[in-house]
């Protein structure tokens, strides 16, 4: 018995023999395609589209906010001061901030540094509005008190 015949199958040799030997047929009227051809009319579908962006944005790593302990809070707070001193003043400090983005599409972000100049500061919604302008509307960037890590630059390093 030939091997993945069953006993109550028939023999597929001996059911299709008249047919075995005959030559492969091919159509006239067009010319038969290469293999290249052939595989290239399958390309265009994907069973699974999306799956390598879906696997690449799993495997994105993303980095934790950190709390500031007490003591941070505190020097934070006494540099918001200095440059609010400085800003009653007329002076618009050029400082180097490290703040940290919330990432849109998974829990954690990360954290960036740039160096601006502050526009102003809103104590009661407790953000420091820069002069670098953002989007469309080109209103100014402003940075959320409770994101930022550090601040640094001339006016303020000598607080530690």
């Amino acid at each position: 018995m030939a091997k993945g015949i069953k006993s109550n199958e028939p023999d597929a040799r001996v059911v299709y023999a008249d047919i075995i030997r005959l030559p492969h047929w091919q159509s006239p009227a067009r010319t038969p395609m290469s293999a290249y051809e052939r595989a290239a009319q399958f390309s265009p579908f994907a069973a699974l589209t999306g799956y390598e962006d879906m696997i690449d944005e799993e495997a994105r790593e993303v980095g934790v906010f950190h709390e500031l302990t007490e003591s941070e809070m505190e020097v934070l707070n006494q540099k918001i001061s200095l440059i609010s001193d400085a800003l009653e003043n007329d002076r618009h400090p050029v400082l180097k901030f490290t703040y940290f983005i919330a990432d849109i599409a998974k829990d954690g972000g990360f954290y960036v540094t740039m160096t601006e100049r502050v526009r102003k500061i809103d104590a009661i919604g407790r953000k420091i509005q820069l002069f670098k302008t953002v989007g469309a509307s080109k209103s100014y960037m402003e940075l959320e008190m409770d994101k930022i890590k550090e601040i640094s630059g001339d006016l303020v390093d000598f607080i530690v």
